[in-house]
């Protein structure tokens, strides 16, 4: 029987083959170990030199909203860094670039190599001294976002349409879902977009993008003991500072979680350091069904990788329900 090869949508490198891109390209001392993390959003592996140092190298996959913004992610990496803020910077590589790309059957993949965050993991939905922790190290962030050189520019801006309207877009190309569904998510997207176009003076920065408190370790040990090292930027971007900050607020609340008293201690922190605009901490509310829709899209935007399951009709009508419950909750007298 004749054989015949099918184009390939996504593939994964063996780890071994990962350690001699690593070696080719970045100057680490003798040989490396490497080991295949997590495979999903990004292939991420650990990659351990022969004197035991850790790093992480992050190879992007390509999503709905298109291909991997490293270049402005990891220059805003090295700006923060650079002004002692706590993050998993990028290594450069041997010609001094701060990423570069592997070839793969399905296309060219960028490819990062990062500091690895020394500490424990981050327990932001069961210590509110992490939680507090979390919200500093956001502050400075947003403190120091003003002085990054290249803040307007990258392939990604974290604006309505980018959180709210994309997304909707790869939801209702699901099959199955019904009609009561597919017009309820239209209709709670159209209050949501209206109420949005009623704010006034909210606050733009360079946002982490993804900042939900787990995105991050706690320091043991040296200078910045006890802070929150924060990694994983690449769903930041330019946006809304209202929408960074309430990306904690919505994994405090979602999927039935009553998380609300690590909230309380995430904005405490935050504060420490500067002050939630009015007009931004007013907005918090109204973001977090928005991530949520966000989240959604981004899950149905690659179902022709992880299957149709990822994003189930019955799932989806659920996510409904909680969000139309929130907007009655917390939303109705501020959006009719």
């Amino acid at each position: 029987m004749a054989s015949s090869s099918l184009p390939v949508l996504y593939s994964t490198p063996r780890a071994e083959a990962v350690a001699d891109f690593v070696s080719m390209h970045y100057d680490l001392p003798g040989s490396i170990a490497c080991k295949l993390l997590r495979r999903g959003f990004n292939d991420t592996f650990e990659v351990r030199t022969k004197n035991g140092e850790r790093f992480i190298f992050r190879i992007s996959t390509r999503r709905a909203r298109g291909d991997a913004d490293v270049a402005s992610e990891t220059a805003f990496l090295a700006h923060l860094d650079s002004q002692g803020i706590p993050v998993a910077a990028a290594i450069p590589m041997r010609d001094g670039s701060l990423f570069t790309s592997a070839f793969f059957p399905e296309g060219q993949r960028p490819a990062v190599l990062f500091r690895y965050a020394e500490g424990r993991p981050s327990q932001a939905g069961s210590s509110a001294a992490d939680a507090r922790a979390n919200g500093v190290t956001l502050a400075r962030i947003h403190d120091v976002a003003g002085g990054f050189a290249s803040g307007d520019e990258g392939r990604y801006r974290l604006d309505i349409d980018h959180l709210l309207h994309r997304p909707l877009s790869a939801i209702l190309a699901l099959e199955d879902l019904s009609d009561s569904v597919r017009t309820g998510l239209v209709d709670l997207t159209g209050r949501l977009s209206a109420g949005f176009a009623e704010r006034d003076g909210l606050s733009w920065t360079r946002c982490h993008g993804d900042c939900h408190g787990y995105n991050a370790v706690v320091a043991l040990q040296g200078p910045m003991a006890g802070q929150a090292v924060f990694f994983d930027f690449d769903d930041g971007g330019p946006g809304y500072l209202a929408y960074d900050v309430a990306v904690f607020l919505w994994r405090c609340v979602t999927f039935g979680r009553k998380q609300h008293a690590f909230w309380h201690a995430f904005i405490e922190g935050y504060r420490t350091i500067r002050e939630v605009p009015p007009a931004d901490l007013e907005a918090v509310h109204l973001f977090v069904p928005i991530r949520h829709i966000w989240l959604m899209g981004e899950y149905a935007s690659r179902i022709h990788e992880w299957g149709r399951q990822a994003a189930a009709a019955d799932w989806i009508a659920a996510q409904l329900d909680f969000m139309l419950s929130w907007e009655k909750e917390k939303l109705a007298p501020g959006l009719f």
